[in-house]
């Protein structure tokens, strides 16, 4: 498959992005929504800050204080022997759940602007920031639907009660309506398709399973776009691939005259996320038409290959022109890149079920 990356990668770092917070830097503008508006591609970055810390033996949490609506720092000690610090993202308190755990930053949506879609301006103020209980570990990892003249805007929200997933909308990308969780934790990787099918709304899902089951996609309808039932599994893991350790949505469902093409991260065990593809029928999307044997892109270039987290191709978004897809995507849990594929060869390279 032929695929072009284009020169600028990546796009947009974290050196590009000025802290929203006095004492903190950017460690990632990554994982971004996607839109277009008024003749500019948008791309609402997850921008994550991490507090500095003056001590290395210190390891600062920040909490976001639903009182007074200021970010509060957690102060945890690297010697003691309480917490795990293997991992850069959390620290895990072993004494406690094994699931509970503090974050090392913060993470809220901030838009990044483009005429031609590679050459990007970044807003000084967050466009979406946390503002409850739910929200108070940080928002993360935007998808846009637009309908009509609305964009819908789903993100997941992080807190010490689970992840689930928050909507907002908005017309103008200045002012914008909550209408609060619409997947209850632990749920992430929401998609919603861009029009309605056979009078429901549809939305694909990624329950994350703490006793029985696998961490896959499920499909969900809707008759409001807020309150979803009817909820069946769609795609499965792979064992000894690479989709074999975790799967997600990816960017909205792209509508084709083969069906609904969905393209979706897939992960190994060991962390490595690449992008695939599935093809959905047009009119019943909870059925399964073909599917990728191999990536439609992996990690190859050192910018998707070292960072934050490496090894890492994780897309939120993508617009297509004709036969031109143009995938949006995170890299390396730090910065965003672009790739163009061919929407052709992405159907041709699937296997019919």
């Amino acid at each position: 498959m032929n695929i072009y990356r284009y020169e600028e990668n990546p796009l947009v770092t974290p050196a590009d992005v000025q802290p929203y917070h006095d004492g903190f830097k950017v460690i990632g503008a990554f994982n971004a929504g996607v839109a277009e508006y008024k003749g500019e591609t948008l791309l609402l970055l997850r921008v994550a800050e991490q507090p500095i810390s003056d001590d290395p033996d210190k390891v600062l949490s920040p909490i976001y204080n639903t009182n007074t609506g200021e970010i509060d720092l957690v102060e945890l000690d690297r010697n003691d022997e309480r917490y795990d610090f293997s991992d850069p993202r959390v620290v895990r308190d072993r004494n406690q759940s094994a699931t509970f755990a503090y974050l090392t930053c913060i993470s809220y949506i901030r838009i990044a602007r483009s005429k031609d879609g590679r050459q990007f301006t970044i807003d000084s103020q967050p466009f979406i920031y946390p503002s409850n209980a739910q929200e108070i570990y940080g928002v993360e990892d935007p998808r846009v639907t637009q309908i009509g003249e609305d964009y819908y805007i789903y993100f997941s929200v992080v807190s010490p009660e689970g992840i689930g997933e928050s909507m907002v909308s908005t017309k103008d990308f200045i002012n914008i309506t909550h209408h609060g969780m619409i997947f209850c934790p632990d749920n992430k990787d929401v998609l919603i398709f861009p029009e309605k099918i056979g009078n429901k709304y549809y939305a694909l899902h990624r329950p994350t399973m703490k006793s029985v089951g696998r961490p896959e996609i499920w499909i969900a309808e809707s008759d409001n776009l807020l309150y979803w039932g009817n909820h069946r599994h769609l795609l499965g893991l792979r064992d000894g691939t690479w989709d074999s350790g975790r799967i997600g949505g990816g960017a909205v469902p792209i509508k084709t005259e083969r069906g609904w093409l969905e393209l979706y991260h897939g992960a190994t065990n060991e962390y490595r996320y690449c992008m695939g593809a599935v093809l959905l029928e047009l009119e019943n999307p909870t059925k399964v038409i073909a599917r990728s044997l191999k990536p439609v892109i992996e990690p190859e270039a050192a910018y998707e290959k070292n960072g934050f987290f490496g090894d890492v191709i994780f897309s939120c978004g993508a617009i297509v022109d004709g036969d031109i897809v143009r995938m949006y995507y995170g890299v390396a849990d730090t910065s965003m890149a672009c790739a163009e594929l061919s929407l052709k060869e992405i159907l041709d390279s699937l296997v019919y079920e």
